[in-house]
């Protein structure tokens, strides 16, 4: 599996390419603009992400925008939704008007701060990423 982490704070960014590392060849970003110029460089060496983990809230663009942004890509490149990337939303926002917000532009799940490992794992299966793994400690 291939993929990308779009976060701006520093140990957020550390924890949660530790917890994809045995699953997945990750590359990291810093904000959503970044984000997306990985996503369109992928795409264009046809080598496109399986998996993005976007976090909602980053500088010069955030993670709603750049969502939004890469379901317009996919959608001019006649990529059907099936094999649309798959979109986590990492956030401290817990709120359901974000969380709302998040599943009208297509992401397919949403990862609340502190990380759950487990919860991860657990999406990362049901979305087909991964095989199932399970944990005694899942706090991170």
């Amino acid at each position: 599996m291939r993929a990308l982490i779009a976060e701006d704070d520093y140990t957020s960014r550390i924890l949660i390419q530790r917890l994809l590392a045995p699953h997945a060849e990750c590359t990291v970003v810093v904000n959503g603009e970044k984000a997306l110029d990985a996503f369109c460089t992928a795409l264009y060496k046809g080598r496109p992400y399986d998996l993005i983990c976007l976090d909602l809230m980053m500088p010069e663009m955030d993670g709603h925008t750049a969502l939004t942004r890469i379901r317009e890509i996919e959608k001019e490149h006649g990529i059907e939704e099936a094999a649309c990337v798959k979109v986590i939303m990492t956030t401290a926002l817990a709120d359901i008007e974000n969380v709302k917000k998040a599943i009208r532009e297509k992401c397919q799940g949403y990862l609340i701060k502190p990380y759950d490992k487990q919860k991860l794992l657990d999406k990362l299966t049901s979305l087909g990423l991964i095989k199932e793994v399970r944990h005694e400690n899942t706090d991170c």
